[in-house]
């Protein structure tokens, strides 16, 4: 679970965590946040052994946080990794679905707004165009069956994460999660798809920006491009 600046959502949503899964072992990854959050996880972390927090010294963005998430998760023998928002945005109540669908043979579980079922809440109509705008593109584009690619509400099989080799992605923003999903398809990975309410943060501010969504738009075709030259190659 990447952080930053989230001092006002981290005390109640790992707790929840804990009691969704209580077998799991909860990562925080703080970027140095400014308003205290790393010393607020070091407090649950000595409050409760199966919470650690791994600090890093600079925000380097989205992707570069789950990344180092994602190797401390692996390099520990995980045979699961779930990733989610720390702003409540991601119900703990779906996760023991999500940890199901990997139990039950996916190589992915993907926390999808837009299967059936799913839906925002507390969205303005601008971010709500914009969100489904943006991953049409992305699936039209790719050519991909899943509706929702730029969540970050995830499972994933080790064996699966290991193989789509997140730290060789080159973006930094939201489409770090639609070339995950592109690699993992790819592969032929089973991916489930399990709908989910996503509800507006409870504190703190979005980092959403207008550079992330140019940067998609940009990183979506050229991953469609490399598909063709791979093909034709081929």
């Amino acid at each position: 679970m990447p952080t930053y600046n989230e001092r006002d959502n981290i005390s109640t949503i790992v707790p929840a965590i804990r009691a969704a899964l209580p077998d799991a072992i909860v990562l925080i990854v703080d970027d140095g946040s400014p308003d205290g959050t790393g010393a607020i996880a070091e407090e649950l972390t000595a409050a409760d052994q199966r919470i650690r927090v791994l600090h890093r010294d600079v925000k380097e963005g989205l992707a570069r946080a789950y990344v180092a998430g994602f190797d401390v998760a692996l390099a520990a023998g995980a045979a699961c990794v779930v990733q989610m928002d720390a702003d409540w945005s991601h119900p703990p109540s779906v996760l023991p679905e999500l940890v199901g669908r990997i139990e039950g043979g996916a190589g992915l579980a993907l926390g999808s707004r837009y299967a059936r079922g799913g839906g925002t809440e507390g969205w303005p109509l601008t971010r709500r165009i914009i969100s489904r705008g943006g991953n049409l593109y992305s699936q039209l584009i790719l050519w991909l069956p899943y509706p929702d690619l730029t969540g970050g509400f995830r499972a994933w099989r080790a064996e699966t994460l290991r193989a789509v080799r997140p730290a060789t992605i080159d973006a930094t923003g939201y489409v770090f999660m639609i070339e995950l999903v592109f690699r993992a398809h790819r592969l032929g990975a089973q991916i489930a798809q399990v709908p989910f309410v996503f509800t507006e943060r409870r504190a703190g501010a979005s980092k959403m920006s207008s550079g992330i969504f140019f940067e998609a738009f940009r990183h979506v075709l050229l991953l469609r491009a490399r598909r063709r030259l791979g093909r034709d190659r081929r």
